[in-house]
């Protein structure tokens, strides 16, 4: 009886997961993987400096709140209106001033409360899930305020997420690397201890240069991804964005991941390979292909139809679960 009760135990232990990156493709991301029975940990950078989230942290010193409440929303049952109410964002500039409440998300606001009330943002963010009741568990990537400086391919410097994002900046907007200031910057201890004992870990999709590189260049993060015993999955954007990737193939984003790290380490990944629904031309984002297959011999890809085809820059969160849960 005691060695059945052992089995049926060790059958019930849901999959750790760990994702990395924090912006619009990792909201994507959860979204879809919270519907099967996985424990989940997301690991989001502290880079940003944009919009409502910049407007805060230049008002209060707090962490930038705005993709943690995003991933909140995101793993909020599918039926509540919470997620409603967390994204919800009032009437006005999202880069409008700092001290008025015009353009700012809601969900931001009330992070910012819960951040006075426990003088922590890890410690926030962990009591504003209990508040709410969101599943899963959402961590900073480090443990203190960090900047990211962009240096494009004519080697002119950036400063600023931002700048980067936006391409507020002269010359050709291609980038060739990121760095975080401070240069060793503290990680936060769980998310360090998450990624070593995780049964699978993803990076991606979401912006290369201000959501992925900035979690993983991290020098913790970036040593524990390295050890880490995991399974290891990067998944390809399915468009590239103007001012970071215009122009990349997969073999790129490879390469730029192997830049930052000094090594690629993921033993698979996930490229879409459905380029029917027309992108709108107002975006200026182009398909990712796949091309220079010979280079990546080594790697196991997985191409899929991953394309949301009622908003074709993004993966359908549904269609990217599946496709990862599959080779989980």
């Amino acid at each position: 009886m005691g060695n059945q009760q052992l089995i049926m135990t060790k059958k019930s232990v849901k999959k750790k997961v760990v994702c990395l990156g924090g912006g619009i493709g990792t909201v994507n991301l959860i979204h879809g993987l919270k519907d099967y029975d996985l424990d989940l940990t997301v690991v989001v950078s502290m880079a940003d400096d944009g919009g409502s989230s910049g407007r805060l942290r230049r008002l209060y010193g707090i962490f930038p709140p705005g993709d943690v409440v995003s991933c909140m929303a995101s793993l909020a049952p599918n039926d509540s209106m919470l997620s409603q109410i967390l994204k919800y964002r009032f009437a006005g500039d999202r880069y409008g001033r700092d001290n008025e409440l015009g353009g700012h998300k809601l969900g931001n606001l009330i992070l910012t409360a819960f951040n006075d009330f426990e003088g922590n943002f890890a410690k926030a963010i962990k009591k504003m899930q209990e508040f709410f009741n969101i599943p899963h568990t959402i961590l900073p990537a480090t443990d203190e305020s960090v900047t990211i400086s962009a240096k494009t391919i004519q080697d002119r410097y950036i400063h600023g997420e931002e700048k980067i994002d936006l391409g507020k900046y002269q010359g050709k907007r291609i980038l060739e690397s990121v760095s975080v200031h401070p240069e060793h910057a503290k990680a936060n201890k769980e998310a360090v201890y998450a990624i070593l004992n995780a049964d699978v870990v993803i990076l991606g999709p979401g912006d290369l240069y201000t959501a992925q590189l900035p979690v993983v260049v991290v020098d913790e993060i970036a040593k524990s991804l390295k050890e880490s015993k995991a399974k290891k999955i990067y998944v390809v954007n399915i468009a590239n964005k103007p001012f970071e990737t215009r122009g990349y193939k997969v073999i790129d984003y490879i390469d730029a991941v192997k830049r930052h790290l000094g090594n690629f380490y993921f033993d698979s990944i996930v490229i879409n390979n459905n380029f029917k629904s027309e992108i709108p031309k107002k975006y200026k984002y182009h398909y990712v292909r796949m091309k220079d297959e010979n280079k990546i011999k080594s790697i196991n890809y997985i191409l899929e139809d991953l394309v949301d085809d009622n908003f074709p820059l993004y993966h359908d969160s549904k269609k990217l679960a599946k496709i990862i849960h599959k080779h989980i």
